[in-house]
């Protein structure tokens, strides 16, 4: 195993890439500082993702398949590379939201491993919304939708990183929702919000000049609907858990595709 690093960053790439992605990366450092670099590196680990989805979606196209085909395996990827924990993050939010309980029981009934309808009738709409965002993109250009996957698998770890601010609570002492929670200074978080929408407005602008406005649109949008969840997420359990994570992350995934999936 190697050595803790004297400081956090290439331990914050680790426990980014440790804990957001399946990539065989061991973590070393499991305190405040290493899941601070971590959740500010979260987009990094996004971007590895969505250019993975990308490449088989294209991959796909080029061997004869279909914008549908090619759709279904970008949406696919994202999900294989995190073991579903992220779908699985937004149905536990979707079913303890929709059970209308109390936050202590409601945080109960998000951490039973089962699926209730709310968690079920939430997954299908969202993957429905995703595959036929990306298959819009494909059906486009080969570059428009290897852009959309990328887009959006980033933004959605940028939610990520938005959420584990200075001053958003932990709804529970232990998880993966505690030890992220707060850990990022506002000033980083966003700092790290503009150079996301930065880097995709860039990526637009290989495509075309109206995709500048559109992917950076794509970026800002996807994560103000994220805070508006997080936001209520924080209300009714008193703050965040690994599922609410989840459920932010694709939360910001599909959003993203929409608004790229706009104007087309």
């Amino acid at each position: 195993m190697p050595e803790p690093s004297k400081t956090p960053w290439p331990d914050g790439l680790r426990f980014a890439f440790g804990t957001l992605t399946v990539l065989p990366v061991t973590v070393t450092r499991w305190d405040r500082d290493a899941a601070r670099g971590g959740m500010l590196c979260a987009p990094l680990a996004g971007l590895v993702v969505g250019g993975c989805a990308a490449l088989v979606g294209v991959l796909l196209l080029a061997l004869g398949a279909g914008a549908l085909l090619a759709a279904v395996a970008s949406a696919a990827v994202p999900a294989a590379l995190t073991r579903g924990l992220h779908l699985d993050g937004l149905a536990d939010t979707a079913d303890g939201l929709g059970s209308g309980k109390p936050a202590e029981d409601a945080l109960r009934i998000m951490k039973q491993s089962d699926i209730g309808p709310f968690g079920v009738i939430t997954l299908v709409l969202v993957l429905l919304a995703q595959v036929a965002a990306l298959a819009q993109a494909y059906g486009d250009s080969w570059a428009r939708g290897a852009l959309a996957a990328v887009v959006s698998a980033t933004a959605a770890r940028l939610a990520l990183t938005l959420a584990a601010r200075a001053g958003v609570p932990a709804a529970r002492p232990e998880g993966l929702g505690a030890a992220v929670a707060g850990v990022v200074p506002v000033r980083a978080a966003l700092l790290t919000a503009v150079l996301v929408s930065g880097a995709a407005a860039a990526g637009g602008a290989l495509v075309g000049m109206y995709d500048i406005v559109r992917t950076a649109a794509a970026v800002i949008v996807s994560v103000a609907v994220a805070e508006l969840l997080l936001r209520h997420c924080t209300r009714r359990f008193g703050g965040v858990t690994g599922d609410v994570f989840g459920g932010l992350a694709e939360t910001a995934a599909t959003v993203s595709l929409i608004v790229l999936s706009l104007g087309q």
